[in-house]
């Protein structure tokens, strides 16, 4: 099969996790998502996950939680999800590995770059909890990080929403999407869709982005294939 891209890593939050529901899983969703994952792998893909954890923990969600304390509980946060999206996946027998930023050996790897290479090069996914282990870092500086040490093809960035806009498509019907934007545009017009800090990491490294709607039927292996889907971000 004529692939573009043979090694990915995808972004996944939590809220797209939840749903409609808005907190913990919508099974339904999970396996939409879980089956287009088996997909794009038995294609031969290697594949990637950062995982968020909005679904259970965002912020310090208007209480006055000291930051450092807040992200660690946001960090473990990403764990369930990772743990649900490993046990969704290896149902349908696909190979899976967790590895965790923060030390927590009883249910998952400590990231160990080495052993997520060979891991992908055994065509297993690797999944990777807890953003980058730092307190004030996303989860999105944590899949540019992963995606540059593990030498990703493209970042792609499942939305709720099927690309980026000027501004919030929910509120405002007349938003324009982009096809695609520079780095330093998105920046400089402080679009939301990514991190600033994310976004300049990507830059840097000249690491693609592709944002799209996790929704749309097969995206994942539309955007694999080389299909023009949603924003670039390049």
């Amino acid at each position: 099969m004529d692939l573009k891209y043979k090694r990915v890593i995808i972004k996944i939050s939590g809220e797209a996790l939840a749903g409609d529901k808005g907190m913990g899983f919508d099974q339904a969703v999970v396996g939409r998502v879980v089956d287009q994952i088996k997909h794009v792998h038995d294609m031969g893909v290697q594949v990637g996950i950062v995982v968020g954890g909005g679904n259970f923990w965002r912020g310090r969600q208007g209480t006055e939680m000291e930051r450092t304390t807040a992200d660690h509980m946001g960090m473990l946060a990403t764990v369930i999800n990772a743990l649900a999206l490993q046990d969704a996946l290896e149902r349908k027998n696909v190979q899976t590995r967790v590895q965790t930023a923060l030390t927590i050996t009883r249910v998952a790897e400590p990231y160990i770059l080495r052993k997520a290479l060979s891991h992908l090069d055994k065509g297993r996914v690797v999944i990777f909890a807890c953003g980058t282990g730092n307190p004030f870092f996303s989860t999105d500086t944590a899949v540019a990080l992963r995606a540059a040490e593990i030498n990703a093809e493209v970042i792609l960035l499942a939305k709720n929403v099927d690309g980026i806009y000027d501004s919030d498509p929910k509120t405002n019907p007349n938003a324009k999407k982009y096809k695609e934007i520079k780095y330093i545009d998105f920046i400089s017009q402080g679009l939301k869709a990514m991190d600033t800090a994310a976004v300049a990491i990507c830059m840097e490294n000249k690491t693609p982005i592709l944002a799209f709607g996790l929704n749309e039927e097969d995206s994942i292996a539309r955007v694999v294939k080389g299909e023009e889907i949603g924003t670039w971000i390049r």
